[in-house]
Protein backbone atom coordinates (compact mmCIF):
# COMPACT_ATOMS: atom_id res chain seq x y z
CA UNK A 1 0.00 0.00 0.00
CA UNK A 2 1.41 3.39 -1.06
CA UNK A 3 2.02 5.96 1.87
CA UNK A 4 -0.67 8.70 2.06
CA UNK A 5 0.63 12.14 2.93
CA UNK A 6 0.74 13.31 6.65
CA UNK A 7 -0.92 16.36 6.10
CA UNK A 8 -3.58 15.42 3.69
CA UNK A 9 -4.70 19.46 3.24
CA UNK A 10 -1.24 20.54 1.86
CA UNK A 11 -1.44 21.12 -1.98
CA UNK A 12 1.11 20.86 -4.27
CA UNK A 13 4.37 22.79 -4.69
CA UNK A 14 4.52 25.32 -7.47
CA UNK A 15 7.21 25.85 -9.30
CA UNK A 16 7.19 29.11 -11.52
CA UNK A 17 9.13 29.70 -14.79
CA UNK A 18 11.37 32.62 -14.50
CA UNK A 19 10.91 35.24 -17.13
CA UNK A 20 13.45 37.04 -17.89
CA UNK A 21 11.00 40.37 -18.94
CA UNK A 22 10.14 42.92 -16.41
CA UNK A 23 13.68 43.21 -15.54
CA UNK A 24 14.94 46.28 -17.25
CA UNK A 25 18.52 45.46 -18.50
CA UNK A 26 16.99 41.93 -19.93
CA UNK A 27 13.80 43.48 -21.45
CA UNK A 28 16.53 45.83 -23.83
CA UNK A 29 18.68 43.01 -24.96
CA UNK A 30 15.83 40.84 -25.29
CA UNK A 31 13.78 43.19 -27.53
CA UNK A 32 16.87 44.95 -29.12
CA UNK A 33 20.25 43.27 -29.40
CA UNK A 34 19.65 39.36 -28.55
CA UNK A 35 17.55 38.10 -31.91
CA UNK A 36 18.89 37.07 -35.19
CA UNK A 37 22.51 36.42 -33.96
CA UNK A 38 24.94 35.89 -36.47
CA UNK A 39 28.26 34.06 -35.52
CA UNK A 40 31.44 34.05 -37.68
CA UNK A 41 35.01 32.51 -36.82
CA UNK A 42 37.62 34.42 -38.83
CA UNK A 43 41.28 32.95 -38.95
CA UNK A 44 43.39 36.11 -40.45
CA UNK A 45 47.07 35.68 -41.23
CA UNK A 46 49.26 38.79 -41.56
CA UNK A 47 49.07 40.90 -43.37
CA UNK A 48 45.14 41.34 -42.76
CA UNK A 49 42.59 44.05 -42.40
CA UNK A 50 38.67 44.58 -42.61
CA UNK A 51 36.61 47.58 -43.23
CA UNK A 52 33.48 47.90 -41.62
CA UNK A 53 30.96 49.92 -42.21
CA UNK A 54 28.19 51.72 -40.09
CA UNK A 55 25.63 49.16 -39.66
CA UNK A 56 22.09 48.62 -37.98
CA UNK A 57 23.55 46.22 -35.82
CA UNK A 58 25.69 45.55 -32.49
CA UNK A 59 29.06 43.92 -33.31
CA UNK A 60 31.61 41.92 -31.12
CA UNK A 61 34.99 40.94 -31.48
CA UNK A 62 36.83 38.30 -29.03
CA UNK A 63 40.54 38.06 -30.45
CA UNK A 64 41.42 34.11 -29.10
CA UNK A 65 44.79 34.26 -30.07
CA UNK A 66 47.34 36.78 -31.84
CA UNK A 67 46.51 40.44 -31.74
CA UNK A 68 44.11 42.78 -33.30
CA UNK A 69 44.36 46.72 -33.61
CA UNK A 70 40.53 48.10 -33.64
CA UNK A 71 40.44 51.75 -35.26
CA UNK A 72 37.30 53.97 -34.97
CA UNK A 73 37.15 57.67 -36.43
CA UNK A 74 37.87 60.30 -33.46
CA UNK A 75 39.80 57.67 -31.12
CA UNK A 76 43.57 56.14 -30.42
CA UNK A 77 43.94 52.81 -31.87
CA UNK A 78 42.52 50.02 -29.43
CA UNK A 79 45.06 47.09 -29.14
CA UNK A 80 43.09 43.94 -28.43
CA UNK A 81 45.33 40.66 -27.08
CA UNK A 82 44.11 37.65 -26.36
CA UNK A 83 40.94 36.89 -24.37
CA UNK A 84 40.27 40.50 -24.96
CA UNK A 85 36.81 41.33 -26.35
CA UNK A 86 35.85 44.63 -28.18
CA UNK A 87 31.98 45.40 -28.23
CA UNK A 88 30.11 48.20 -30.39
CA UNK A 89 26.60 48.37 -29.68
CA UNK A 90 26.35 51.35 -31.98
CA UNK A 91 27.64 49.27 -34.82
CA UNK A 92 29.78 52.14 -36.03
CA UNK A 93 32.43 52.18 -38.54
CA UNK A 94 36.01 50.82 -38.24
CA UNK A 95 38.56 49.28 -38.75
CA UNK A 96 40.30 45.53 -37.53
CA UNK A 97 43.75 44.85 -38.46
CA UNK A 98 47.12 43.08 -37.96
CA UNK A 99 49.10 46.83 -38.37
CA UNK A 100 48.25 50.10 -38.99
CA UNK A 101 50.31 49.57 -42.53
CA UNK A 102 48.13 46.51 -43.66
CA UNK A 103 45.25 47.90 -45.83
CA UNK A 104 41.95 46.73 -45.25
CA UNK A 105 39.39 44.82 -47.34
CA UNK A 106 35.78 46.00 -47.52
CA UNK A 107 33.40 43.51 -45.88
CA UNK A 108 30.00 43.06 -47.17
CA UNK A 109 27.38 40.42 -45.81
CA UNK A 110 27.75 36.58 -47.45
CA UNK A 111 24.85 33.67 -47.45
CA UNK A 112 24.33 32.24 -43.88
CA UNK A 113 27.62 28.83 -44.70
CA UNK A 114 26.95 25.36 -43.17
CA UNK A 115 28.38 24.48 -39.41
CA UNK A 116 31.11 23.07 -41.39
CA UNK A 117 32.49 25.79 -42.73
CA UNK A 118 32.02 29.03 -39.90
CA UNK A 119 36.20 30.01 -40.31
CA UNK A 120 37.23 32.07 -42.58
CA UNK A 121 40.27 32.55 -43.52
CA UNK A 122 41.75 35.84 -45.05
CA UNK A 123 45.06 37.55 -45.16
CA UNK A 124 48.74 36.58 -46.10
CA UNK A 125 50.91 33.67 -44.14
CA UNK A 126 52.16 35.69 -41.67
CA UNK A 127 51.47 35.58 -38.00
CA UNK A 128 48.21 34.00 -37.55
CA UNK A 129 45.38 35.95 -35.35
CA UNK A 130 42.50 33.61 -34.73
CA UNK A 131 38.44 35.99 -34.02
CA UNK A 132 35.30 34.95 -32.74
CA UNK A 133 33.16 37.70 -34.32
CA UNK A 134 29.37 38.21 -33.73
CA UNK A 135 27.05 40.59 -35.50
CA UNK A 136 23.52 41.06 -33.51
CA UNK A 137 20.76 42.97 -35.73
CA UNK A 138 19.26 46.11 -34.24
CA UNK A 139 15.65 47.31 -34.81
CA UNK A 140 15.50 50.04 -36.91
CA UNK A 141 14.42 52.33 -33.39
CA UNK A 142 16.25 50.97 -30.99
CA UNK A 143 14.95 50.75 -27.59
CA UNK A 144 15.00 53.23 -25.19
CA UNK A 145 18.57 53.33 -23.11
CA UNK A 146 20.07 51.70 -26.11
CA UNK A 147 20.27 54.50 -28.81
CA UNK A 148 22.94 56.36 -26.89
CA UNK A 149 25.66 53.79 -25.34
CA UNK A 150 29.34 54.55 -26.08
CA UNK A 151 31.08 53.30 -29.41
CA UNK A 152 33.41 50.40 -28.05
CA UNK A 153 33.28 48.49 -24.97
CA UNK A 154 36.74 46.73 -23.85
CA UNK A 155 36.98 44.17 -21.68
CA UNK A 156 39.27 41.30 -20.88
CA UNK A 157 39.19 37.39 -19.44
CA UNK A 158 43.21 37.32 -18.71
CA UNK A 159 44.61 37.23 -15.23
CA UNK A 160 43.98 40.58 -14.60
CA UNK A 161 40.08 40.75 -15.29
CA UNK A 162 38.14 41.94 -12.18
CA UNK A 163 35.01 40.32 -13.50
CA UNK A 164 35.42 36.47 -12.95
CA UNK A 165 32.19 35.81 -14.63
CA UNK A 166 33.51 37.62 -17.77
CA UNK A 167 36.54 35.57 -17.71
CA UNK A 168 34.95 31.97 -17.32
CA UNK A 169 32.87 33.14 -20.33
CA UNK A 170 35.61 33.58 -22.59
CA UNK A 171 37.43 30.54 -21.02
CA UNK A 172 34.20 28.30 -22.31
CA UNK A 173 34.67 30.03 -25.90
CA UNK A 174 38.22 29.49 -26.06
CA UNK A 175 37.80 25.45 -24.72
CA UNK A 176 35.06 25.48 -27.60
CA UNK A 177 37.05 26.22 -30.44
CA UNK A 178 39.81 24.35 -29.15
CA UNK A 179 37.69 21.17 -29.66
CA UNK A 180 34.34 21.46 -31.34
CA UNK A 181 31.72 18.80 -30.86
CA UNK A 182 28.46 18.97 -32.18
CA UNK A 183 26.44 22.23 -31.88
CA UNK A 184 29.61 23.92 -31.44
CA UNK A 185 28.34 26.73 -33.26
CA UNK A 186 24.92 26.96 -31.36
CA UNK A 187 26.97 27.01 -28.32
CA UNK A 188 29.17 29.73 -29.23
CA UNK A 189 25.83 32.15 -30.60
CA UNK A 190 24.82 31.15 -26.89
CA UNK A 191 27.78 32.36 -25.00
CA UNK A 192 28.12 35.35 -27.58
CA UNK A 193 25.10 36.57 -26.13
CA UNK A 194 26.54 36.01 -22.93
CA UNK A 195 29.29 38.46 -23.52
CA UNK A 196 26.83 41.06 -24.90
CA UNK A 197 25.09 40.87 -21.51
CA UNK A 198 28.13 41.35 -19.65
CA UNK A 199 29.17 44.45 -21.97
CA UNK A 200 26.09 45.54 -21.45
CA UNK A 201 26.68 45.07 -17.51
CA UNK A 202 29.46 46.81 -17.83
CA UNK A 203 27.59 50.16 -19.21
CA UNK A 204 24.97 49.71 -16.62
CA UNK A 205 27.38 49.34 -13.51
CA UNK A 206 29.32 52.27 -14.53
CA UNK A 207 29.53 54.48 -10.75
CA UNK A 208 27.09 57.27 -10.29
CA UNK A 209 29.75 59.92 -10.59
CA UNK A 210 30.16 58.88 -14.53
CA UNK A 211 26.16 58.40 -14.96
CA UNK A 212 25.96 62.37 -14.42
CA UNK A 213 28.54 62.64 -17.02
CA UNK A 214 26.37 60.08 -19.63
CA UNK A 215 22.97 59.23 -20.71
CA UNK A 216 21.42 55.34 -21.33
CA UNK A 217 22.02 52.63 -19.76
CA UNK A 218 23.73 54.64 -16.70
CA UNK A 219 20.93 55.76 -15.63
CA UNK A 220 20.38 51.74 -14.34
CA UNK A 221 23.27 52.54 -11.61
CA UNK A 222 20.97 55.51 -9.99
CA UNK A 223 19.11 53.60 -7.23
CA UNK A 224 15.53 55.73 -7.89
CA UNK A 225 15.77 56.00 -11.81
CA UNK A 226 16.56 52.16 -11.61
CA UNK A 227 13.04 51.67 -9.66
CA UNK A 228 11.02 54.14 -12.09
CA UNK A 229 12.54 52.07 -14.94
CA UNK A 230 11.60 49.12 -13.23
CA UNK A 231 7.94 49.82 -12.95
CA UNK A 232 7.40 50.85 -16.26
CA UNK A 233 9.07 48.11 -17.60
CA UNK A 234 7.05 45.23 -14.85
CA UNK A 235 3.37 47.23 -15.66
CA UNK A 236 3.72 48.61 -18.80
CA UNK A 237 -0.18 49.41 -19.38
CA UNK A 238 -0.43 50.88 -16.01
CA UNK A 239 -1.55 54.79 -16.78
CA UNK A 240 1.50 56.18 -15.01
CA UNK A 241 1.92 59.74 -14.27
CA UNK A 242 4.88 61.22 -13.48
CA UNK A 243 3.27 62.45 -10.00
CA UNK A 244 3.18 58.31 -9.64
CA UNK A 245 6.59 57.49 -10.48
CA UNK A 246 8.02 60.10 -8.53
CA UNK A 247 6.08 59.18 -4.80
CA UNK A 248 6.65 55.50 -5.57
CA UNK A 249 10.47 56.41 -5.51
CA UNK A 250 10.07 58.86 -3.12
CA UNK A 251 11.05 62.16 -5.17
CA UNK A 252 9.77 65.14 -5.44
CA UNK A 253 7.98 65.52 -8.87
CA UNK A 254 9.89 68.28 -10.65
CA UNK A 255 13.38 66.56 -8.85
CA UNK A 256 12.20 63.15 -10.26
CA UNK A 257 11.42 64.75 -14.02
CA UNK A 258 14.66 66.48 -14.18
CA UNK A 259 16.77 63.57 -12.42
CA UNK A 260 15.26 61.03 -14.85
CA UNK A 261 15.45 63.33 -17.97
CA UNK A 262 19.32 64.48 -17.47
CA UNK A 263 19.86 60.78 -17.23
CA UNK A 264 17.67 58.96 -19.61
CA UNK A 265 18.17 61.35 -21.87
CA UNK A 266 14.53 62.32 -22.40
CA UNK A 267 11.48 63.10 -20.19
CA UNK A 268 9.61 59.85 -18.11
CA UNK A 269 6.69 59.89 -20.03
CA UNK A 270 8.15 60.01 -23.47
CA UNK A 271 10.48 57.31 -22.49
CA UNK A 272 7.34 55.26 -21.79
CA UNK A 273 5.77 56.10 -24.76
CA UNK A 274 8.77 54.87 -26.93
CA UNK A 275 8.76 51.87 -24.67
CA UNK A 276 5.36 50.90 -24.92
CA UNK A 277 6.03 50.92 -28.83
CA UNK A 278 9.02 49.02 -28.90
CA UNK A 279 7.17 46.53 -26.81
CA UNK A 280 4.20 46.57 -28.96
CA UNK A 281 6.42 46.23 -31.84
CA UNK A 282 7.82 42.94 -30.63
CA UNK A 283 4.16 41.41 -30.23
CA UNK A 284 3.50 41.98 -34.01
CA UNK A 285 6.53 40.49 -34.75
CA UNK A 286 6.12 37.56 -32.67
CA UNK A 287 3.04 36.75 -32.06
CA UNK A 288 -0.87 36.93 -34.28
CA UNK A 289 -2.79 38.78 -31.82
CA UNK A 290 -5.15 41.76 -32.93
CA UNK A 291 -3.86 44.89 -33.12
CA UNK A 292 -6.28 45.89 -30.97
CA UNK A 293 -5.36 43.60 -27.76
CA UNK A 294 -1.56 44.38 -28.46
CA UNK A 295 -2.63 48.34 -28.24
CA UNK A 296 -4.71 47.00 -24.45
CA UNK A 297 -1.37 45.26 -23.51
CA UNK A 298 0.77 48.26 -23.69
CA UNK A 299 -1.44 50.65 -22.46
CA UNK A 300 -3.72 52.55 -24.95
CA UNK A 301 -7.44 52.34 -24.55
CA UNK A 302 -7.92 52.82 -28.16
CA UNK A 303 -6.51 51.61 -30.87
CA UNK A 304 -6.21 54.78 -33.32
CA UNK A 305 -4.18 56.58 -30.71
CA UNK A 306 -1.85 53.01 -30.63
CA UNK A 307 -2.01 53.21 -34.27
CA UNK A 308 -0.67 57.28 -34.23
CA UNK A 309 1.65 56.47 -31.31
CA UNK A 310 3.01 54.14 -33.05
CA UNK A 311 3.42 55.28 -36.44
CA UNK A 312 5.28 58.31 -34.56
CA UNK A 313 7.93 56.11 -33.37
CA UNK A 314 8.40 53.40 -35.80
CA UNK A 315 7.31 55.30 -38.87
CA UNK A 316 4.84 52.82 -40.46
CA UNK A 317 1.46 51.35 -39.10
CA UNK A 318 1.52 48.44 -37.22
CA UNK A 319 -0.39 46.57 -39.97
CA UNK A 320 2.32 47.54 -42.34
CA UNK A 321 5.43 46.64 -39.79
CA UNK A 322 3.31 43.45 -38.87
CA UNK A 323 3.34 42.85 -43.06
CA UNK A 324 7.01 43.33 -43.15
CA UNK A 325 7.60 39.92 -41.35
CA UNK A 326 11.41 40.59 -40.36
CA UNK A 327 13.57 43.30 -39.03
CA UNK A 328 14.38 45.89 -40.99
CA UNK A 329 18.42 45.81 -42.30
Amino acid sequence: MSRRPSNLSQGPIRLDIADGRGDVLGDLLSLGVLRNVLYKQIEARAPWGLEMQARNRAMLYLVASGQARLELEGREPIVLEPKHVAFLPRGAAHVLRDSKTSVPSAVCDGTRSRPTSTTRRIGGRGARTSIVAAFLELDRAPPPLLGRPPEVVVFSGDASSSDPLAAATIALVLAELEKPRPASVLVLQRLADVLVVQAMRILAEQPACQARQQQGLVALSDPPIHDALSLMHAQVDHAWSVADLAARVGLSRSGFAARFTELVGEPPLQYLARWRVARAAELLRDTAEPVSTIAERVGYESTPSFNKAFKRWQGTSPGAYRRAGSLPT
